[in-house]
């Protein structure tokens, strides 16, 4: 743009900050706020704020995210808290999550994915008095989960899955072909994450739990549905969460197939047990607007 002699916007500003927090370019990210102010005189608004804490908290720099946000000459929104409480739920931070939440949820009591997230803070550690507070939270607000479903076109036909279906036709042979995948895919590695499970139960029923996202269901109809090595391609509500994707991952490989699946967030092409994404956008994930909060899958019925 330079170069053309064009003159960014705040718009500009706004893609360029996004793009430094998704790539993990700390310093350039702070390069490109600071030529905003001093170079071009565009002041700050809070979405190029909430974009510069998501950076700082997707690259683990909690303090700095916090103090950025003690700075603000303007009131935090619900992005900029939203990307806080993210970047604690990945680096296990529950002090400054609670902080957050209880900030959080004064701007914006109504998301219902901002309970979810605290919620998986405090399972990740085992504190399930906190999950079962955070969950009567919810629902004494009267919020309600958006169920998660995944669909998938094989033979001139669209399949929609929701999370723990078992009614459809091909339900045994989908869950016979998880079973078999799930050791295969132990075999070479993969440990279940169950931090994405937000019930006290034992690990078997865990890693049930995990093996019935919808996005499992369905890449499993996908590959007793078409001829070996199809692409297979999946469209989610929901954004996915970390065991199904460190599993789809493994399941590429397995199966030697392109696996498509386009999130509530952006398109995710798994490939020879890779994904387009990097696994960067993981770091974010549930966070505040400028990554999609609401966009957050409860695993818990109950919320």
């Amino acid at each position: 743009m330079r170069e053309e002699r064009v003159k960014p916007d705040h718009v500009t500003f706004v893609s360029l900050l996004s793009a430094c927090s998704h790539s993990g370019l700390v310093e350039e990210g702070q390069w490109c706020f600071n030529v905003m102010r001093e170079e071009y005189g565009i002041e700050p608004i809070l979405k190029h704020y909430g974009c510069m804490v998501d950076m700082f908290g997707r690259a683990g720099h909690l303090e700095k995210a916090y103090n950025f946000i003690k700075d603000m000459p303007v009131k935090p929104d619900a992005s900029v808290w939203g990307a806080l409480l993210g970047a604690c739920r990945i680096h296990g931070n529950i002090d400054l999550g609670a902080f957050a939440s209880e900030c959080l949820f004064e701007v914006d009591s109504e998301n219902v994915g901002y309970y979810v997230l605290m919620s998986n803070i405090y399972a990740n550690i085992g504190k399930w008095e906190g999950v079962d507070k955070v969950r009567t939270l919810a629902r004494d607000m009267g919020l309600r989960k958006t169920p998660g479903w995944s669909s998938i076109e094989a033979n001139n036909k669209v399949d929609v899955f929701y999370t723990g279906n078992q009614s459809h036709p091909k339900c045994e042979e989908i869950y016979k072909e998880l079973r078999n995948l799930n050791a295969k895919m132990k075999s070479l590695g993969y440990v279940p994450d169950y931090s994405f499970v937000l019930q006290d139960v034992e690990e078997d029923e865990k890693e049930h739990i995990l093996m019935s996202h919808s996005e499992r269901l369905a890449i499993a109809f996908g590959i007793i549905s078409t001829p070996p090595k199809t692409p297979i391609r999946i469209f989610k509500n929901l954004r996915v969460c970390g065991d199904c994707h460190n599993a789809t991952k493994y399941i590429s490989k397995i199966t030697e197939r392109e696996i498509i699946v386009r999130d509530s967030n952006r398109f995710h092409h798994f490939k020879d047990g890779v994904c387009s994404c990097r696994d960067y956008w993981l770091v974010g994930m549930g966070t505040g607007r400028s990554i999609g909060s609401e966009d957050i899958e409860p695993i818990d019925p109950r919320i």
